[in-house]
């Protein structure tokens, strides 16, 4: 009896160890982005482009070797492509980080991180991005781009974001809060309620960036939303929890927000407005001294 009894044991184990296994296999993937440190594909030859792109124009980058926001992506992909059409801006979008090549972004006049994750350059697509913003052109980065424990490009956090992502709540995930404007002057800024009513994925950092060389647009009230911790880890911020914020790379412009987790951030039409508002500034912002897609009428 006892035979049999451990015989089921150890069949029940097997089970077990097979389901877990096939687990393993099904989320290889997001394993190796979330636990792994990354993936690790870079590309070395570029997609082909249109012959002509109309000018001003930006580039929009969704490539991620890191955690992937599989509903996000597209939604936001879809809004940039259709505010592009409506701003009469030329546009290109693409996962392929040979793209950054030094030829091939002088046709372009800001680029779009849309929830970048991950090391997705090799050392020359680094050195390139790097010469674009700091030569004038411009850069907005969407959520995820800002988002990574993975990244070891240390000028694109330390420098181009400004700060490490530590960490999202949890349990809610997803909580409604209060974002409030903090510089109301702003080209990105304007329109948006002062106190804004949002729900997203709020992301918490390791210092909250300010001046002089960092610009804060937007704030979180973190008395608005009630769960700051990630498996029993305190990620409040405090009173100063800048979640959007500008400054100048060179005579480049740079800007990110940290809001836009979810698909139906997108669809927003206050966030539309401020991500909208966010593109024509990178494009066409006079701050830092480069303005390479003003002859070029920006709208």
């Amino acid at each position: 009896m006892a035979r049999k009894i451990l015989r089921w044991v150890l069949w029940a184990l097997l089970a077990l160890l097979v389901l877990f296994a096939i687990q393993i296999a099904r989320n290889w993937d997001t394993i190796q982005r979330t636990m792994l440190g990354g993936l690790h594909v870079y590309e070395t030859t570029p997609p082909p482009l249109p012959a002509e792109i109309k000018r001003p124009a930006i580039l929009v980058f969704s490539k991620t070797n890191g955690f992937r926001h599989e509903e996000a992506i597209p939604a936001a992909n879809a809004l940039f492509a259709k505010m592009a059409a409506d701003k009469g801006w030329g546009h290109f979008q693409t996962e392929n980080g040979a793209t950054f090549d030094p030829a091939i972004l002088s046709r372009f006049d800001a680029v779009v991180f849309n929830n970048v994750s991950g090391d997705v350059f090799t050392p020359k697509q680094r050195a390139a991005l790097k010469a674009f913003i700091e030569n004038g052109g411009g850069f907005v980065g969407v959520h995820g781009a800002g988002g990574d424990f993975s990244y070891d490009w240390k000028w694109y956090v330390d420098h181009l974001i400004g700060a490490q992502f530590t960490g999202h709540p949890l349990n809610p995930q997803f909580q409604r809060a209060t974002v409030q404007v903090a510089d109301a002057t702003h080209p990105t800024t304007q329109g948006l309620p002062k106190a804004w009513q949002r729900t997203d994925e709020w992301y918490s950092f390791d210092k909250a960036v300010g001046a002089p060389d960092y610009h804060v647009l937007l704030t979180l009230d973190e008395r608005t939303y009630p769960n700051k911790k990630i498996m029993g880890r305190d990620i409040a911020m405090g009173a100063n929890h800048p979640i959007a914020w500008w400054h100048c790379s060179g005579k480049g412009r740079v800007l990110y927000s940290a809001m836009g987790h979810q698909a139906s951030a997108y669809a927003e039409p206050a966030y539309i407005a401020m991500l909208t508002q966010a593109v024509g500034w990178a494009l066409n912002g006079s701050e830092c001294g480069g303005n390479p897609a003003q002859k070029a009428g920006v709208k």
